[in-house]
């Protein structure tokens, strides 16, 4: 695997890890995970595990079950940005972050928060700018099914949604 350290004007690094480092966007105060390295489709990028669990969601966790929301750990993990076209996904079976779209250094890690919460927390207008940009996010519950099969969603997600259509 290649490695590259990525510096621009409005970004700095704040931490290195074997994959990716965390940078600062200087001008929003916002910060990222990118790669730097090169990264397949269906290569499992990092292991994960909770750091805490709680029954309750906030914009930090992780949903995996219906009073279960995680923590991640690695810490740097959270910094794992929204995307309506995700290149990464957090599969809270196996715990794994497994690569979705070709990544290369410099490419932001992102993946889609209605894959992993049901109910968000703290719904937002989306500003990724993609061209299938669903604009309002705020949990797959407010998602119908055709949106829902383009995405690859945790079990959680999938057994909820599932249910959601059976009623």
């Amino acid at each position: 695997m290649n490695t590259t350290t990525i510096t621009t004007p409005n970004f700095e690094v704040v931490s290195h890890h074997a994959f990716g480092d965390v940078l600062l966007n200087t001008s929003t105060n916002q910060k990222s995970l990118h790669a730097t390295v090169t990264i397949q489709p269906g290569q499992v990028i990092s292991k994960f595990h909770a750091g805490i669990t709680q029954s309750y969601a906030t914009y930090l966790t992780v949903q995996t079950g219906v009073d279960k929301h995680i923590t991640l750990q690695p810490e740097f993990l959270q910094y794992i940005n929204h995307s309506c076209e995700p290149n990464v996904f957090f599969d809270t079976t196996t715990f794994e972050l497994v690569c979705l779209r070709p990544l290369q250094p410099g490419d932001e890690l992102t993946f889609f928060y209605p894959s992993t919460e049901w109910d968000m927390s703290s719904p937002f207008v989306c500003n990724c700018q993609s061209k299938e940009c669903l604009q309002l996010i705020n949990g797959a519950s407010h998602l119908d099914q055709s949106t829902l099969n383009k995405y690859r969603l945790t079990d959680f997600i999938k057994h909820q949604a599932d249910n959601k259509t059976a009623v």
